[in-house]
């Protein structure tokens, strides 16, 4: 799980299941206003979002920045998801 031990509703539930085509806003750290920005840069599905987390080779650091410029989230909102995108990477990749 995740190093900070606790973990969201939203994140158990994303994790439990394979992606599909979930929205963006099924991601941990994602409500409706991230998920709006996101998908006015082309990211709508859940799926998409992973692409780019793979393209950023799973790492944190260069995942949240570029979450937070995308999105304009906190600091915390893009640490959830990614802690949510490396958790399912580990149970389905």
């Amino acid at each position: 799980m995740t190093s900070s031990g606790s973990t969201s509703q939203k994140h158990k539930n994303f994790i439990s299941e394979p992606m599909g085509e979930k929205p963006v806003t099924e991601l941990a750290g994602i409500g409706d206003t991230y998920g709006k920005r996101l998908e006015g840069v082309g990211f709508d599905k859940a799926y998409v979002v992973l692409g780019q987390f793979l393209v950023l080779k799973k790492n944190e650091e260069l995942f949240v920045e570029w979450l937070k410029d995308v999105t304009k989230a906190s600091g915390f909102h893009a640490q959830q998801c990614f802690n949510c995108l490396n958790d399912w990477c580990e149970s389905f990749l």
